[in-house]
């Protein structure tokens, strides 16, 4: 790995490249003017107070949402990588390329998954322009002229019908804000906050082994037990006149895998409580922002819901994008592509990395000290570092 391909890193750049457009063109998204869906005077759902002082603000938003998981993901991939497996010797090129490669691909993936789901937010917003709760008070309308500016409903023919009527009859002054009115689907705290929020969680439970205990697909049988026979029937009794079965019978090869399999309850074990508390932090945090944004009447229910599964999503195909599975990866993201596939792959070819991409990846896990595969207890193989 002493020669890294510009071609290469230029594919890498460009992705950050890609990455900011998107972002870019959400914001543009932002500073667009929303549609202003007609609304009724005495809808209740509309109706509430405007609060001038948000419990979080935009700027704490971004704080929390990006700033606060790219500080923690540059923090874990100084420290922690490349982990306990390396070897003594290791030479420190080797180790700095490893950091660097999980922190590039640990911003990469948050990046994407911020950038993609403020992209969607901001350009839905503009299409549904949907009131907030707080859009009357906004809006300030003019009771004196309902008529005027009445755009559907049956209130002019049937007493105390529902009139609806347009954004026109606002006496508000401050275009920004009356827009703002009207961005209530879906809640943006919300998408961001579980975005950023979501995907430290998943990296976090990444690197340091968070997960339900779970057995890895193996050559034994699923119907092998959980204990040994020998714990289920001590030897003092078992009947030992009983014929001692054949090596081609069943029962021996059932007592024979009884003896010398590792026991199915020895093959996992839970995580450390206190880790299940580090990962499920920041999805609290989520949680609060999206309360704060149905408490301070900014959104409806259903906004902060559909926004909420948003950024959950969007968290978790960042994360996949340049992440192996929590369960199987050992903590690490994906290799980087083969120089010669790094640009793209034309129809009929499998995946991103050829054999020359795949040589040098074994290479580096030679430089890494590490062997080709790993092995966890129960004799589980764990997918190595690709580098």
């Amino acid at each position: 790995m002493s020669h890294i391909s510009k071609r290469l890193v230029l594919s890498y750049v460009f992705d950050w490249v890609v990455i900011i457009l998107i972002a870019g063109v959400g914001a543009g998204f932002s500073r667009t003017s929303p549609n202003h869906r007609p609304f009724s005077l005495t809808d209740p759902d509309i109706s509430f107070p405007f609060v001038e002082k948000e419990k979080v603000s935009s700027a704490v938003l971004a704080v929390v949402g990006l700033v606060a998981p790219a500080v923690i993901i540059f923090a874990i991939s100084l420290i922690f990588v490349p982990g306990p497996t390396i070897r003594k010797g290791t030479p420190r090129t080797a180790i700095f390329k490893s950091k660097l490669w999980e922190w590039n691909t640990g911003w990469l993936g948050l990046a994407l998954a911020l950038a993609s789901v403020f992209f969607f937010t901001e350009g839905m917003k503009n299409l549904y322009g949907k009131p907030r709760p707080d859009l009357l008070s906004r809006c300030d309308p003019n009771l004196d002229a309902q008529q005027s500016h009445a755009v559907g409903g049956l209130g002019r023919n049937i007493t105390n019908g529902v009139l609806l009527v347009s954004s026109t009859i606002c006496r508000q002054k401050d275009k920004s804000k009356l827009d703002d009115g009207f961005s209530s689907f879906p809640s943006g705290h919300s998408s961001f906050s579980w975005a950023g929020m979501t995907y430290l969680t998943l990296f976090v439970c990444s690197k340091f082994a968070i997960a339900i205990p779970f057995l890895l697909p193996t050559s034994h049988s699923t119907h092998d037990p959980a204990f040994a026979s020998s714990e289920l029937n001590p030897p003092d009794i078992i009947n030992k006149d009983e014929p001692t079965p054949s090596s081609s019978s069943p029962q021996f090869r059932s007592f024979s895998s009884n003896t010398v399999r590792p026991l199915l309850r020895n093959h996992a074990a839970a995580p450390p409580t206190y880790l299940l508390v580090l990962a499920i932090f920041p999805i609290c945090v989520a949680i609060y922002i999206s309360a704060t944004r149905y408490s301070d009447f900014r959104h409806h229910g259903f906004d902060i819901i559909v926004g909420s599964l948003m950024g959950f999503l969007a968290a978790w195909a960042g994360f996949r994008w340049y992440h192996l599975p929590i369960r199987r990866g050992a903590g690490w993201s994906w290799g980087p592509r083969s120089a010669r596939r790094a640009w793209g792959v034309g129809i009929g070819v499998q995946g991103y990395v050829d054999e020359e991409g795949d040589r040098k990846s074994r290479q580096g896990d030679l430089e890494l000290g590490q062997r080709s595969g790993t092995t966890s207890r129960g004799g589980n193989d764990v997918e190595p570092r690709v580098v």
